[in-house]
């Protein structure tokens, strides 16, 4: 299943490039709509325009079945030459911007993608059908995102989430995911919010 990009603001048209080539960044990132636009397309269209190089056209995310939600998310980028430098700007960007390792930059067909990312991903999921009925009404998700950032600090930060039948996941992304996941050990094993939950490394 594929959702497009359907929230935002439309984008003024630049002049035709002498050279327009489609590229596409697969990101590694279990990011919702908004939430890529807000990280990373947004952001990089600023960088790409003001250096005269391009601009985001859109984007997507990829759904996969359920345990998982989400599979990874596209950012569409058209750029007035695929030259060694104009390709290295996007890599660098999208690094600074908080890509994961396993992107991808798909330049053609008959091109191998290139690999990038540098953070490392950890999905915290939450029953949400095997616990007392009481566990839920006294609970808020919202608390368990700011107390799983507030342990991570400097180390990863909350990104996304994605709701499923019977688990909702919390994704998080940082420079080392056992460190991300040591730091929330203890609140995970002894929160009633977090009994019967899970936790994956995503990146």
């Amino acid at each position: 299943m594929w959702i497009s990009k359907l929230f935002g603001i439309k984008k003024p048209k630049e002049a035709p490039a002498s050279n327009p080539t489609m590229v596409i960044a697969q990101l590694n990132a279990r990011v919702q709509p908004i939430d890529r636009g807000d990280y990373f397309e947004d952001p990089l269209d600023e960088v790409l325009r003001s250096s005269g190089l391009g601009e985001v056209t859109g984007g997507g995310t990829q759904l996969t079945d359920e345990p998982d939600g989400i599979e990874f998310c596209d950012v569409e980028i058209v750029v007035n030459d695929a030259s060694k430098g104009t390709l290295g700007t996007i890599i660098d960007t999208l690094e600074q911007l908080g890509a994961p390792k396993g992107s991808l930059l798909k330049v053609s067909t008959e091109q191998d993608a290139i690999r990038f990312g540098k953070l490392e991903g950890l999905a915290l999921f939450l029953n949400g059908t095997d616990l007392p009925d009481e566990v839920y009404a006294a609970s808020d998700i919202n608390n368990i995102v700011s107390r799983c950032n507030e342990l991570m600090e400097g180390i990863g930060s909350f990104r996304g989430h994605w709701e499923g039948s019977k688990e909702t996941a919390l994704y998080f992304y940082g420079s080392d995911f056992e460190a991300m996941k040591s730091a929330i050990a203890h609140f995970v094993e002894n929160d009633p919010l977090c009994a019967l939950s899970r936790i994956v490394q995503i990146a």
